[in-house]
């Protein structure tokens, strides 16, 4: 142990204790700030690079008009575009709670009219005064741009001609 230190101290390295428990413990000569900014630098750019995903709510009412509700929809198609889900909320007041199938109703006709770009995560839910549902993005596939297919084809031209 004694010549390990020694052997680092004279190279201007430290002796790292890597396995304590191992008979004989197991070091390392190593820089050790170096090493622990190495290991800070990876755990930033694992940060970096990981997806947070944004919960975005809209609300509705059980006796919505066409234009709101149409207005609405596009905001939530858009929230859909940039990747967050959304949170759909039907909230009821006084004798509409009498009717939670108009809410319903709703709820079902957005699904039906998002099929294509979005997937009910929960389904509607009657919670107190208010009826949720959950939808997320569907996961978008990597197509090939039609600029590939426009290069190959250009060389199978040059190549007959």
């Amino acid at each position: 142990m004694r010549d390990a230190l020694r052997k680092a101290d004279d190279e201007g390295y430290d002796l790292v204790e890597i396995a304590p428990q191992a008979d004989p413990p197991v070091c390392k000569i190593m820089d050790y700030g170096k090493f622990r900014y190495e290991q800070s630098m990876k755990a930033k750019a694992a940060r970096k690079h990981q997806q947070k995903i944004e919960v975005k709510e809209m609300k509705f009412r059980p006796k919505v008009d066409i234009h709101d509700y149409n207005t609405k929809k596009k905001h939530i198609l858009r929230f859909l575009d940039a990747g967050a889900k959304v949170k759909v909320t039907i909230m009821f007041r006084g004798r509409e709670m009498a009717h939670p199938e108009l809410g319903l109703n709703i709820l079902v006709r957005l699904a039906e009219e998002l099929e294509d770009l979005a997937v009910i995560e929960n389904q509607p839910k009657l919670e107190g005064r208010n009826m949720h549902m959950l939808i997320s993005p569907l996961k978008k596939k990597p197509e090939k741009s039609a600029k590939a297919d426009d290069d190959s084809d250009t060389d199978k031209d040059s190549k007959e001609g």
